[in-house]
């Protein structure tokens, strides 16, 4: 068998961050409101998720009881993206990436409370820190406080879904875990359009164009991006991904910056808040592990 290199894999898991941060550009150049984009966005990612188990033989079997669980995660990961779209939409990629950074922030006590456990003393030094971040942003930024807004809802969202998925991730293949939570978020926008009195065939009618980001969001930066980061993590530690993907915001902003030019260009508070957030995010996992080493 041939050898894996590891700086292969390496240098695939920041690719993969790289397409994980692309998402809020698609977003912004998609045309059609966030709660559409997620509709379609679920429904292709859980077949492309179907695609990727059924051709590596994973098995889909799981009791009804679990499904339903899956389905409900799968619903705070749907509001979670239609908040985070709609984040892009109302201001840009810069401010909704650099806000977003704050799921850190979220995690550090979520976890804890639904754990049941004490919150580490590291954690909550590392959440004044963002809270500090944020507030930089607020008031450099405060032009763009919905997108704000909806970026920290978004973010509690995120560090909701982590700590659920958390509890439940050692008992199911990731795969299968999210091929069940794209179903639940695609049921539950469905139900809302038909409640809301929104469905119809209209709904399919976008443009060409749109079509096509869509396809490179759900195939390419769902599915793909999914599998490819569970392959990885046969080769890496959790805490080598967990770093890089920490890394995301960044590689967003700096691409959104060469994309989008001059609407992606913020103030100096900006930059600033958006670095305390993101070293913060950055440092929290390495000085977690060293100071884990000590105790």
């Amino acid at each position: 068998m041939k050898p894996v290199s590891i700086f292969k894999q390496h240098v695939h898991l920041h690719f993969i961050v790289i397409l994980l941060g692309f998402t809020a550009i698609l977003g912004n150049l998609i045309s059609i409101n966030a709660i559409h984009l997620v509709w379609i966005r679920t429904f292709i990612a859980f077949i492309g998720l179907f695609i990727y188990l059924y051709f590596r033989k994973i098995s889909f079997r799981i009791s009804f009881k679990e499904q339903m669980l899956l389905y409900g995660i799968g619903v705070v990961v749907a509001l979670h993206w239609v908040t985070f779209f709609h984040a892009v939409k109302v201001s840009n990629v810069s401010v909704t990436l650099g806000v977003f950074a704050s799921t850190t922030l979220f995690t550090s006590f979520l976890e804890p409370l639904f754990q049941k456990r004490r919150v580490f003393w590291l954690e909550v030094l590392i959440g004044l820190i963002i809270i500090g971040g944020i507030y930089l942003i607020f008031q450099y930024e405060f032009d763009k406080y919905e997108g704000i807004i909806f970026s920290l809802i978004s973010a509690f969202l995120n560090g909701l879904f982590i700590v659920f998925n958390r509890n439940i991730s050692n008992r199911f293949h990731p795969g299968v875990i999210s091929f069940y939570e794209m179903i639940g978020g695609f049921v539950a926008i469905t139900i809302f359009f038909i409640v809301a009195g929104q469905m119809s065939v209209g709904l399919l009618d976008i443009s060409w164009l749109d079509f096509l980001y869509l396809l490179v969001l759900g195939f390419v930066c769902t599915s793909y991006a999914f599998s490819a980061l569970v392959e990885i993590m046969k080769y890496l530690s959790a805490y080598t991904v967990v770093l890089a993907v920490n890394m995301e915001p960044i590689y967003g902003i700096v691409l959104a910056f060469f994309i989008f030019g001059e609407t992606e260009k913020m103030s100096g508070g900006f930059y600033l808040g958006a670095l305390v957030i993101m070293s913060s995010v950055i440092i929290y996992p390495i000085l977690k592990k060293s100071i884990g080493r000590r105790v």
